[in-house]
């Protein structure tokens, strides 16, 4: 069971992944700042923080959620598709059923080379930011941010494209300790969309 802190931590992580579209690493910094608290060992795991998330969707945002995550998996599956020669995966909020309007969505893709997602967007007219963050294996991975119009939220959605060596597919695979999945695929996602599940 957590510590009282760490719980505490979790919970207002939660609000801030849910309110302000944070990801959960930076709401539990923030989170943990706002409580005084700055021992990394008081952070929650990110399942915490999920478990925590999905209390918060159910108690207050019951009514819009559901729509507003079918809308960001349908316009994850159209990007999926158009960039399918990528080996697409989808992860994050989106794909684990906690994301609200303000989540971007993640896309993965696996490429044998770093480089060819970036020329097909260049080749396709798509306008993209770049930035890195750290691959979960001691280095670096290239993040294309595109931002693009849902019109089913009448809002603009940004879109992160993780691109990652076609190696690392393997691994990725791997489930949580629930035996959850971190990430799926078009058919997968496809699956969710079909049976409404979150």
């Amino acid at each position: 069971m957590a510590a009282p802190m760490t719980a505490e931590i979790a919970a207002s992580a939660a609000r801030l992944v849910v309110e302000e579209g944070m990801e959960y690493g930076a709401a539990k910094r923030k989170a943990a700042r706002a409580l005084g608290q700055n021992r990394p060992t008081l952070l929650p795991s990110n399942e915490a923080v999920e478990d925590e998330v999905r209390a918060h969707l159910a108690l207050f945002c019951a009514d819009t959620q559901p729509a507003e995550l079918r809308a960001l998996r349908e316009l994850a599956l159209g990007w999926m598709e158009r960039l399918a020669e990528f080996r697409p995966h989808v992860a994050g909020a989106v794909w684990r059923g906690t994301a609200t309007r303000l989540s971007a969505v993640q896309l993965e893709l696996y490429c044998d080379d770093a480089k060819s997602a970036e020329i097909a967007l260049i080749n396709r007219g798509i306008d993209y930011d770049s930035a890195t963050r750290p691959d979960g294996h001691g280095g670096e991975a290239t993040v294309l941010i595109v931002t693009v119009r849902s019109q089913a939220l009448a809002d603009h959605v940004t879109l992160h494209l993780t691109v990652l060596d076609h190696d690392a597919l393997r691994g990725a695979l791997k489930p949580d300790a629930q035996g959850r999945s971190w990430r799926g695929d078009t058919e997968a996602l496809r699956r969710r969309l079909t049976e409404g599940a979150t």
